[in-house]
């Protein structure tokens, strides 16, 4: 084999190629699946950033999704993805801090399972997160623009600016992301962790949401039940006595500070508050009923869980005026809002 020489000049260029070289492999090596370093512009800069600014160095978190449609996982950077968290969990209609509120407890929501490294929910493989309310419901770019049609550049530009005004912002408790959970209708009141999860957590407290009787289109629902239907689906030997105070028909035993149904008994059974909504598949564990021409027919106050941060409570807050500060503090009881940037630099991937 011929043996090459080189000259002072080309030694000096290979030397740095090779200190480049190491410092990107070293990046790469240091921080896999999550963490890359910014090398080129992002192919959707208006997605994070205004129109006139310029790709930032440094690290940009990339959140991997598993896209339920596809069966496959997208690696997407952070901000984009609280983009698409915001456009399929909230109405793009809502007032903008109504939006930027839903833009922080999505990015809250995300951060705090890639610092647990918690993947639970997640189809084998390297996602971090799917596409689906089992986490937070996720939609790309090209889906908003087919949601939206020829409304799609005004929606997206106020998406945007809901992200960039929340850019790296996250809400902490004691220093640590908390767990954002929201909904979407509360009953007039938002419940305590422990009475939905069993859970206790200080800064998901009961508080007061009046917006959304006025607001929510799902404030108020009722369904019927035939009598063997009710008994079938919550497990019972005979059906429900209608008439009303019998032994064995359906009774109150214990509600929540959020005014939500904690224990009740039905059919000589005792159950939670969340079982029955979940058999009976309804709105809420906030319901009243009564019986009336041969069915029974249970009305729901509220839409989901109750815990965390009312979307239409949000809405109404936006709506006189409140800030996005304001309404992520009234809903989440002593939260702080923190960067989350400074969080991920501190954890060693």
């Amino acid at each position: 084999m011929t043996k090459y020489k080189l000259n002072p000049r080309q030694k000096k260029v290979l030397g740095w190629f090779a200190v480049w070289l190491a410092s990107f492999t070293a990046v790469v090596v240091l921080v896999p699946g999550l963490l890359v370093r910014s090398t080129t512009p992002s192919a959707d800069p208006a997605a994070v950033r205004p129109a006139s600014a310029q790709p930032e160095a440094g690290d940009v978190p990339l959140i991997p999704v598993y896209l339920s449609k596809s069966k496959s996982t997208d690696r997407i950077p952070l901000e984009t993805y609280v983009r698409g968290v915001v456009a399929a969990e909230m109405p793009a209609e809502f007032e903008p801090e109504a939006l930027k509120a839903q833009a922080l407890a999505a990015r809250t929501y995300i951060i705090r399972r890639m610092l647990a490294g918690d993947r639970t929910g997640v189809p084998a493989g390297e996602a971090l997160v799917t596409d689906t309310i089992a986490h937070q419901a996720y939609i790309s770019d090209e889906e908003l623009g087919q949601r939206w049609g020829a409304d799609y550049a005004r929606v997206r530009d106020k998406l945007n600016r809901a992200v960039e005004e929340t850019k790296d912002t996250i809400l902490t408790y004691e220093g640590q992301p908390i767990e954002a959970s929201f909904f979407s209708t509360s009953n007039g009141y938002t419940e305590n962790s422990e009475d939905y999860w069993n859970v206790k957590i200080p800064y998901l407290r009961s508080v007061a949401s009046p917006w959304d009787a006025k607001l929510s289109p799902r404030y108020k629902e009722t369904v019927r039940f035939s009598g063997k239907e009710l008994q079938t689906r919550l497990g019972l030997p005979a059906a429900i006595p209608a008439t009303t105070g019998a032994s064995r028909g359906l009774k109150v035993l214990e509600r929540s500070q959020g005014r939500r149904i904690l224990k009740l008994s039905a059919g000589g059974k005792q159950f939670t508050g969340r079982e029955v909504r979940e058999k009976l598949g309804l709105n809420s564990s906030g319901f009243q009923w009564s019986y009336k021409d041969g069915a029974w027919e249970i009305t729901t106050f509220g839409y989901g869980h109750g815990v965390g941060m009312s979307q239409w409570g949000a809405q109404g807050m936006a709506l006189e005026g409140r800030k996005a500060e304001e309404i992520v503090k009234h809903y989440y009881t002593g939260v702080e809002l923190s960067k989350a940037s400074t969080l991920l630099s501190a954890k060693s991937f």
